[in-house]
């Protein structure tokens, strides 16, 4: 499971790998370690936040650099249900969480599971693999789109 990371821990890892922890790398990381619990970015989102506050990082390089990350264990990488990939911090337990997502009005709530978390380590290591995220994404209607539903 990731730890929790900071601009030297991404920098060490990087070196470690053979890469270089570049300005829009760590710009990219310091918005994710300041985005308030609960919230997800997609590329398309960051991009936008970067714009506005005059980073000036290509959509490219975030995409590359969200992939990155996202294989690195530092983000996770999330399937919502707008049809494009968003991303998170990639907490150590005990904040790792999953989402249940309402497919009409894309509501997302996080919630906590540790037998989720117990099943997936206990596979990965069954099978060798080193378990770096273990998400849930349970796809269901919120009331609210339960009730709009119903007949007249």
């Amino acid at each position: 499971m990731a730890a929790s990371y900071t601009v030297s821990s991404l920098k060490a890892e990087l070196n470690e790998k053979g890469w270089r922890l570049t300005p829009q790398r760590e710009t990219i990381l310091q918005v994710f370690q300041n985005l308030p619990k609960g919230n997800h970015l997609s590329a398309e989102d960051l991009y936008e936040l970067l714009q506005n506050d005059g980073a000036g990082i290509s959509l490219s390089t975030i995409y590359r650099t969200l992939k990155l990350m996202a294989r690195m264990g530092i983000l996770r990488e999330l399937e919502l249900a707008e049809g494009h990939k968003h991303y998170e911090l990639n907490q150590p337990h005990p904040y790792h969480h999953h989402h249940l997502l309402c497919v009409r009005c894309n509501k997302t709530i996080e919630f906590k599971s540790d037998s989720i978390l117990k099943v997936g380590a206990k596979t990965a290591q069954k099978e060798g693999f080193h378990l770096l995220d273990c998400q849930l994404t349970i796809h269901a209607v919120c009331p609210a789109c339960q009730r709009s539903l119903l007949p007249i």
